[in-house]
């Protein structure tokens, strides 16, 4: 088939690889622009967009170029984590498919992955669906379900459902739309997935070590250490049961951290203006006195 494809991030790049590899002509690749990536001033281009040069395939900002490319010929666009609305005028250009990181309708939105690890789901999965003007609410081609592990990261979890959703496109597209099938409309209730403020990222002590827990799984989980940032980057919930007591809430006990119901083991950490390590290695140098607690500035 001839395609035309949407996406900017890591998640998206081993599709577009596929496609290719099975065959697909991939006449336009769509990324978002280049932007100011980690240290320095310098420009640059997203996953995708450094992917597909490599390929040696046209790649440009603009979804007018995805409009012209439907006009000479192009019969379907495949969507993986763009980060743009599909405007009106182009899904009545041509038909779009979107890879979609959750069991659809649950957790439309940005950040389906996270808000599914966050709230304690069992299972998550892939849906391929049809793109239509609503956000996420088009019908759906195909599905994959998959448990979640209860110590899973999210950049773990990620990488398993980009490998599902990949396998899932290819094979939906063996013999073109003839493959896709009727596509079924979302039933259920529809929650969604807003992408994720960076003040969620700070551990409230007063929550659960489950709660606190899958918070770590993010990778992005901080408090603070005698008045400076300290992320928590692996911690390990624990079972034992310890009476409530607001006074000791975040009070660190060797390597191990009292909530608000339970305890969490702290696993791996960083502390500020200093590199990842070792939990066990932090405690040492910190020499902790009797009492001292995390999120405590005083």
């Amino acid at each position: 088939m001839r395609l035309v494809y949407l996406g900017s991030p890591d998640a998206a790049v081993a599709p577009l690889r596929a496609l290719i590899d099975a065959g697909h002509e991939i006449v336009l690749v769509v990324s978002q622009p280049d932007r100011r990536r980690g240290r320095g001033a310098v420009l640059r281009p997203s996953p995708v967009k450094a992917a597909a040069l490599a390929l040696g395939l046209r790649v440009s900002d603009r979804l007018d170029d995805a409009f012209e490319a439907a006009r000479d010929g192009a019969e379907l666009g495949v969507v993986v984590a763009f980060g743009k609305l599909i405007s009106p005028r182009l899904l009545e250009a041509m038909p779009f498919l979107n890879i979609h990181f959750s069991l659809l309708p649950r957790w439309r939105g940005a950040a389906p992955v996270e808000r599914a690890l966050l709230a304690g789901d069992s299972e998550t999965g892939v849906c391929l669906m049809g793109l239509e003007t609503g956000l996420d609410t088009g019908p759906v081609y195909r599905r994959a379900v998959t448990p979640i592990s209860p110590t899973e990261s999210v950049a773990a979890l990620r990488n398993r459902l980009v490998s599902i959703g990949t396998v899932l496109l290819v094979d939906s597209l063996t013999d073109g739309f003839v493959s896709l099938g009727v596509p079924q409309v979302q039933v259920g209730e529809s929650t969604y997935a807003a992408k994720l403020d960076p003040a969620e990222f700070a551990i409230d002590w007063f929550r659960s070590a489950d709660e606190i827990g899958r918070l770590v799984r993010l990778g992005e989980a901080w408090t603070t250490f005698r008045g400076k940032r300290f992320k928590i980057l692996e911690a390990a919930v624990l079972t034992d049961a310890v009476e409530w007591d607001a006074e000791r809430l975040g009070t660190i006990d060797g390597t191990v951290v009292r909530t608000g119901a339970g305890t969490l083991r702290l696993l791996r950490v960083q502390p500020e203006s200093k590199g990842p390590m070792a939990a066990a290695e932090w405690r040492n140098g910190a020499q902790l006195k009797p009492g001292e607690r995390l999120g405590c500035d005083t």
